[in-house]
């Protein structure tokens, strides 16, 4: 960004925005009434045949709900697998609201969903499915719901049994053969993990947000340990039978281990056709990995659809509907063709390669329709330094802040990455939370997040001190991966460079607005559930100073992915 100017450093507490108060008591009113609709059915639109039990290669029983048009005719399988119970539907109270889960109250909605009354949590809605002549299996993974066995989340075990479900699903005699899998989170999960197992019968998959690495999209993004989302998904899946609990497990795990690596698929060994799902609003949990399993399967014909909403209002709308009927019609029908058009990309530079964009801007596609993805870094603007100097900060009060102020319409597409120079006093480790932020007239603009955070900022970023060390097969000049193996503390009275991957974004910064960057040793959001961004929690330290140095010895810098003017 040459054509802004700096503006001074000093101290912050980004976790003090304003505007806090009334955000919150948006959210109290989004808990009492969430903006959802739920409709029933209408009689004899869709027939339902409730655990109908699939028997996999061992022997376990497991047992789906079957969605299909009445007449019985062969039409295409949409399957999905998760641990969250398939029988766990909307329910009607006595005055005709709908009862829905625990999780479309405490995680803000931005609304307005709709969907039927036969439809679970992140899963796709099977009378609207039903309706575009699809049959739907809605099936419970192995130790969940009325499945038998005892399950392990994300393990091997689990793309095998669905694995044997979709062969089982392309066998009846109500199914065409061709098999699709489609649903958010976790449903998108065992779609990577089942589609690395080559079933014959599975002819594309729509992972819509879901990490490919547990240990960074999960458990300890940059090395630092999530503890509260886990707690939140913990307490979802108490009625699950299972070989551990993946909390207490990974609390155990401070590094990347064996256990982590069994639990990731090989995205090489995907072939199928993909639409990924990586949106800009998911950064603490999904976005990362679903760009990283984009960009890391061997499908021929893959593309990936981007959106800065939230993430369920988003799934369920019309255009993102829409994008996945007409994937699914090309995919399981042989209908419908892709549209293709000129634009740049995040990794294009100043031209088109094998990225590209369509669509608006709230709902990008990027696709890269055969080979893959390029290694070179995105066009950028050279990295933003300052004069020489440095800035101490409180790691329990404070944090420090840097601004730029731009001068000419500034288009910013992809992830950007931060090294920074840093001395510890009073502490040998240290948990740096870090930030792109927004203002503009003097205010901050918040950005959608994840868990439906409202005040987000453009990006985020998080790493442990003693994990620094980065993975030299992994990184990249835009994407540090910081190889989390072997903790080294930092020594007292050095000066350590770290490097900080703030996830990917795309934002407009217009002539006189401030791109604001914000460095702090705890999170960055209030920790009050309704002010912050509950559930999302972190383990940070809150004891210490710390210390930032800059100066041609010392050349922090921030690089950003400057997409050049459209002509």
């Amino acid at each position: 960004m040459s054509s802004s100017r700096d503006d001074e450093a000093g101290h912050d507490k980004p976790w003090c925005r304003p505007g806090r108060g009334r955000y919150a008591l948006g959210r109290l009113a989004g808990m009492v009434r969430p903006d959802i609709s739920v409709y029933r059915p209408e009689p004899g639109r869709v027939l339902v045949e409730n655990d109908r039990p699939v028997v996999t290669r061992d022997g376990t029983v497991l047992r789906v709900n079957v969605h299909r048009p009445p007449d019985g005719a062969p039409v295409p399988v949409i399957l999905f697998a998760h641990p969250y119970g398939k029988d766990d539907l909307p329910e009607f109270t006595a005055s005709g609201r709908p009862k829905l889960s625990f999780r479309y109250r405490v995680m803000r909605q931005t609304g307005p969903l709709v969907f039927s009354s036969l439809t679970t949590w992140e899963g796709p809605d099977p009378v609207w499915w039903v309706g575009q002549g699809y049959a739907v299996v809605n099936c419970d993974l192995r130790g969940a719901g009325t499945s038998d066995g005892v399950g392990s989340l994300l393990a091997p075990q689990e793309g095998e049994d669905v694995h044997d479900l979709i062969e089982w699903a392309a066998a009846q005699p109500w199914s065409s053969g061709a098999v699709g899998m489609l649903g958010v989170s976790y449903l998108a999960l065992t779609q990577w993990r089942a589609a690395s197992t080559r079933p014959p019968s599975l002819k594309a998959i729509a992972p819509w947000e879901g990490f490919t690495n547990a240990y960074r999209g999960l458990a300890r993004p940059g090395g630092v340990e999530e503890n509260g989302f886990l707690r939140l998904w913990d307490l979802g899946l108490k009625k699950v039978r299972q070989t551990y609990s993946f909390r207490r497990e990974s609390a155990r795990r401070p590094v990347i281990d064996a256990w982590y690596r069994s639990l990731d698929p090989d995205l090489s060994a995907i072939e199928v056709p993909a639409l990924v799902c990586g949106s800009f609003s998911d950064n603490n949990l999904h976005s990362r990995g679903s760009i990283a399993g984009f960009e890391g399967i061997s499908s021929a014909e893959r593309h990936l659809y981007t959106h800065r909403g939230g993430k369920w209002a988003v799934f369920y709308d019309q255009e993102a509907r829409a994008a996945q009927l007409r994937f699914f019609e090309r995919h399981l029908k042989g209908g419908w063709t892709y549209r293709r058009c000129p634009a740049s990309g995040w990794r294009s530079g100043t031209a088109p390669t094998t990225w590209w964009r369509c669509g608006t801007r709230r709902h990008g596609r990027w696709s890269a329709p055969g080979g893959p993805p390029p290694t070179s870094p995105p066009g950028a603007s050279p990295p933003i330094r300052r004069p020489p100097g440095s800035l101490s900060f409180d790691v329990r009060r404070q944090g420090a802040r840097f601004g730029w102020t731009v001068r000419e319409d500034t288009e910013l597409t992809g992830p950007m990455a931060l090294r920074l120079y840093v001395e510890l006093h009073d502490a040998d480790d240290l948990d740096l939370v870090v930030g792109v932020e927004k203002w503009s007239g003097g205010r901050f603009v918040p950005f959608e997040g994840s868990y439906g955070y409202g005040r987000d900022r453009v990006a985020t970023g998080w790493q442990n001190l003693a994990l620094r060390a980065l993975d030299a097969d992994l990184s990249r000049p835009f994407e540090p991966v910081p190889a989390c193996l072997v903790r080294e503390p930092v020594p007292a009275g050095q000066v350590v460079p770290v490097d900080i991957a703030l996830g990917a974004s795309s934002t407009l910064f217009r002539a006189g607005e401030q791109l604001r960057l914000v460095v702090a040793g705890r999170w960055l959001s209030p920790r009050n559930p309704l002010t912050g961004q509950f559930p999302a929690s972190y383990r940070t330290r809150t004891r210490g100073r710390c210390t930032l140095h800059w100066g041609p010895d010392r050349p922090a810098r921030l690089l950003l992915p400057v997409i050049p003017p459209r002509p």
